[in-house]
């Protein structure tokens, strides 16, 4: 694949300036921002409500009367080519308002690269790159549809590993890059999924709070490091999902917030344009130029960085006017309703468009309440997203799995009533980084019991997750029980994987997960269609045991799941099955393998003509204490 170049780049034409008034461009990266051209850099920036705007960096002793930007009509754009900025040359916009007495140094919002924090320049670049994952982008439409199996890994970069030498010193790109790769192919991950990489002032916001949209985050490296990474993964077959949030900004002075002197990216009045729970701005999605800004971003990642899907932050605080505000502090839309109707236009506009120049790709959305249709095509009324995270699976499971295992069947219901709504959406089941920070502790210290009961009950809980009808998330550290709240100053606790072998217990478990979720379609194939699940007994409330079958194409053999959420064995327990012959047991958690006690049902066991609940065979079967079986018939 030919090198990617800036190098091509021209001014605005009159139908980029139509196409941007209109909110319908979607690649204003080749346009605004800053280009080097090879003998001159190109620098173009909207700030329709300066008096005047230059472009000032090192090489010009960061005085704004050396290099005015002239204003492109009444366009509201500003632009100047300047031969003396190069690639690595820091630069700002220094703006005059209308408003009299204010002005500003502005980063560039659609810099390519920015300072490292806490300066704040924006960095002239070129994002030149000779790729080599071409196998994988030829084949990824296969790898990233909806029927394929996905595992995705969430990783946050800063804390995933540290230097060994230096353990406060973050690894960059091309450092964590042959490491990921290679660990995510041993655990069989189909995808990572990267808390937001987008360049952001403050580090303990782990990347929600942007201010470069266009720039991957400086602490890790060069865009082109970046670039390395994604292909890096890419050659080890593994996909790339980034956590994008066009939520909301802060307000640094040298970001979005009050970028011209007016009100130009968010909303003036702070009951729409400021957000109440995270002391941030909201943008204006009734703005045609910011839509075309944030969608412009959205491709960027796609285009620039051949990343497979983008998962949407906090969509729900984007649909509702009201979210997280009482009543008198926020403004009804003209219906009177709490809908935000440009904002829901937005993600109509960007899915559509996003599916339609990549296809192979997804977006995903983190939307917490039962809004419809969020992974429904926006010709029936939906918001078009391929995917949504199944957060009221996520709460409920492990409201239930704290329970100590007495209780549990008081809490039976808490297991099965996500399968009342399970085809809904196209659903996501998350075990995310939100659930292991901010006092909850870790997955499994969450977990009840003793020691042996918690690695048990965590690996009866992964079971049960990847057993569940939905594509699968694990925050990273979670896959081998780390016991520490998850904390982005510091490394994973790798070390307990040699203190405790039942650390490395787990982590095989994922693993044997993984490889048993890409080899049997039944797993995967109808993870959206109510076919692809039945139950066979779920009302086994008083035993706290669950068992289904997951069911893929016809030409697909079922795979039986029975899960036991006690730490008691049932010893000859009966099971509906549909077909004769011999089940083979495929995995099962409570193997010495993973840290159990060795329980089971050596390697199999005969279904038998003797007719149980509706199925015409059954089972008669040890289910060990707190374990999950996978069957599936020879």
């Amino acid at each position: 694949m030919p090198a990617v170049t800036e190098r091509n780049s021209v001014a605005l034409t009159g139908h980029d300036q139509y196409l941007f008034r209109e909110g319908t461009h979607s690649r204003l990266y080749e346009k605004l921002g800053a280009h080097f051209l090879g003998d001159t850099t190109q620098f173009a920036v909207w700030a329709p409500n300066a008096v005047s705007v230059a472009v000032v960096g090192e090489w010009n002793g960061w005085d704004p009367r050396k290099h005015p930007m002239k204003p492109m009509g009444d366009s509201g754009i500003w632009e100047a080519r300047l031969p003396e900025a190069k690639p690595g040359s820091v630069y700002k916009f220094h703006i005059v308002s209308r408003n009299a007495g204010y002005k500003v140094d502005k980063a560039d919002p659609y810099a390519f690269r920015a300072e490292e924090p806490p300066r704040t320049g924006s960095m002239v670049w070129d994002l030149a790159y000779e790729w080599r994952d071409q196998a994988w982008m030829q084949a990824r439409k296969a790898r990233n549809a909806l029927d394929a199996p996905w595992s995705i890994y969430e990783v946050h970069l800063g804390s995933w590993r540290r230097s060994p030498d230096n353990p406060s010193q973050v690894l960059g790109y091309r450092d964590l890059a042959p490491q990921l790769a290679e660990y995510c192919q041993r655990m069989r991950f189909t995808h990572v999924e990267l808390l937001p990489i987008m360049e952001h002032p403050f580090y303990g916001s782990w990347g929600y709070q942007c201010t470069g949209y266009f720039a991957p985050s400086t602490r890790y490296g060069t865009p082109q490091d970046f670039m390395y990474f994604v292909d890096t993964l890419h050659q080890a077959g593994i996909g790339v999902i980034l956590d994008w949030v066009p939520s909301h900004f802060p307000w640094d002075q040298h970001g979005l917030g009050f970028f011209d002197g007016s009100h130009l990216y968010e909303h003036a009045d702070p009951r729409q344009g400021h957000h109440p729970d995270w002391a941030s701005a909201i943008f204006n999605y009734g703005r045609n130029e910011v839509r075309a800004f944030l969608a412009s971003s959205a491709r960027f990642w796609l285009d620039k960085y051949h990343v497979d899907g983008l998962r949407v932050d906090a969509v729900a605080s984007m649909l509702y006017l009201d979210y997280g505000r009482k009543q008198g502090e926020w403004i009804p839309n003209r219906y009177g309703g709490r809908e935000n109707l440009e904002a829901i236009s937005f993600l109509q506009f960007l899915n559509e468009t996003l599916y339609r120049d990549y296809p192979d790709t997804q977006t995903i959305a983190e939307e917490s309440t039962a809004w419809p249709q969020v992974s429904r095509p926006t010709y029936l009324g939906g918001l078009g997203f391929g995917m949504k995270w199944n957060m009221g699976w996520m709460h409920d499971t492990l409201r239930y799995m704290k329970n100590d295992a007495v209780f549990r069947k008081y809490h039976h219901d808490e297991l099965t009533f996500s399968l009342w709504y399970a085809f809904h959406e196209n659903f996501v089941l998350p075990l995310s980084h939100d659930e292991v920070v901010h006092g909850k502790g870790s997955l499994i210290g969450r977990m009840p019991g003793d020691a042996w009961q918690q690695f048990a009950n965590l690996r009866v809980l992964f079971g049960y997750l990847w057993a569940h009808p939905g594509k699968k998330l694990v925050f990273m550290g979670g896959e081998f029980g780390q016991r520490r709240e998850w904390a982005h100053e510091s490394s994973l606790e790798w070390h307990v994987l040699d203190l405790d072998n039942r650390h490395e217990g787990v982590q095989r478990w994922v693993g044997d997960l993984n490889r048993v979720l890409r080899e049997q379609p039944a797993l995967h194939q109808k993870d959206f269609v109510n076919g692809g699940f039945r139950w066979v007994q779920r009302g086994d409330w008083e035993q706290s045991v669950l068992s289904f079958l997951r069911l893929g194409n016809e030409s697909a053999p079922p795979i039986l799941v029975v899960c036991n959420f006690t730490p008691v064995p049932r010893m000859n327990y009966r099971i509906g099955v549909p077909r004769g012959g011999y089940w083979r047991e495929l995995l099962n958690s409570d193997a010495p393998l993973y840290g159990g006690s060795g329980l089971g049902n050596y390697g199999g066991c005969d279904a038998t003509p003797m007719p149980y609940e509706a199925y015409s065979h059954s089972l008669s079967i040890t289910v060990p204490p707190l374990a999950a079986l996978f069957f599936k018939p020879e």
